[in-house]
């Protein structure tokens, strides 16, 4: 019974397309006076990926929460990418999870099957991160939502922030661009069974064996790339770095039927919202594909890393990681000024 209900069908919008405008955001964090406290390491002046508290000097607490709508029909499928996209953030920190707590909210009249599977699909995410899925709560709600609260631990010297990127840096990406896209293209009949399988399998890959590959060359700045798609997030970067970050659309890697949603003129609902946000800081050069610009706004869910690190270490650090088999692809640079460019 339970494989009969179409999750999608319960909600307006899913994944990290279904976060609150970024741009509203900034202007209500602008009159929130942040916390203040010797050990809050990482809080929201500046804001990162998750919050970051010190224990001692050699520990500190790492801690995160991310849920959303279902993306896609399937529970376990959604279960799996919602705690996958949760996990990373603790990863984008440089961090090891160690906890998790669902948080979770179905319609009462939904077969319990599928919230099992949607539990038990995100459990043994949760401990293929190496963690445990200790508990949660769960409340009546008529769109279905689901995710993770996550603490985990990383070194008080080794915190991987978004605001470090210097002059000099190169840029990567460590997965392709296009799950909003192709998720949007599915019901309009634009991309097939071959393509979904494909962005779910991306949606699913923790960014933890990314991670580990990247840890030995001392990042200067990493974040991942989610729902304020690869724009929005390496505007975050570069503003609160306080530099300029240079993108070559060229390099840009997209999931398969991402550019063919594209052509047939789409875009996903994310799509202006993210303009808004990272539009009027962000440059293209005469000459770039529109198209590629649409991928660069796509909103993403469980997306990989934007990694800045030293040019020096970068040839090396591609190498290691394609020759473990992670995807790595070398997508810009870091400069003096501000904003973004697109060339």
């Amino acid at each position: 019974m339970a494989a009969t209900v179409k999750l999608t069908d319960l909600v307006t919008s899913g994944g990290c397309a279904a976060k609150y405008p970024a741009a509203r955001l900034e202007q209500l964090l602008a009159g929130f006076i942040p916390a203040e406290a010797e050990n809050l390491l990482v809080g929201l002046s500046p804001a990162d990926d998750a919050a970051v508290y010190r224990l001692d000097d050699e520990r500190a607490l790492v801690f995160t929460l991310d849920f959303f709508p279902p993306l896609v029909d399937d529970a376990a499928t959604f279960g799996a990418i919602a705690a996958t996209n949760a996990l990373n953030d603790v990863f984008a920190m440089g961090g090891t999870p160690l906890l998790a707590l669902s948080i979770a909210a179905f319609p009462e009249d939904l077969p319990s099957q599928v919230l099992a599977d949607c539990f038990a699909a995100a459990d043994l995410k949760v401990r293929e991160a190496g963690a445990l899925l200790a508990g949660g709560h769960t409340i009546r709600d008529r769109e279905p939502k689901y995710g993770l609260a996550v603490v985990g631990t990383v070194h008080p010297d080794a915190i991987w922030a978004k605001s470090t990127a210097g002059p000099g840096d190169v840029v990567l990406l460590t997965k392709p661009l296009g799950t909003g896209l192709v998720l949007h293209g599915l019901p309009r009949g634009l991309v097939g069974a071959a393509e979904l399988d494909a962005a779910v399998g991306w949606m699913t890959t923790l960014n933890r064996a990314a991670a580990d590959g990247i840890r030995p060359f001392e990042p200067t700045a990493v974040t991942d790339v989610t729902g304020f798609g690869l724009f929005g997030h390496a505007y975050e970067m570069a503003s609160r770095s306080s530099v300029r970050i240079v993108l070559e659309a060229g390099r840009f890697p997209a999931m398969p039927g991402a550019l063919e949603v594209i052509a047939a003129g789409e875009r996903t609902g994310g799509d202006t919202r993210n303009r808004d946000y990272a539009g009027p800081h962000l440059t293209v050069a005469a000459g770039v594909d529109p198209g590629l610009v649409t991928l660069g706004y796509d909103p993403q869910t469980a997306g990989g890393f934007l990694v800045a690190v030293p040019a020096a270490r970068a040839v090396v650090l591609e190498a290691t990681l394609a020759a473990a088999g992670q995807f790595v692809q070398r997508v810009g640079r870091v400069e003096e000024g501000a904003g973004v460019r697109v060339e």
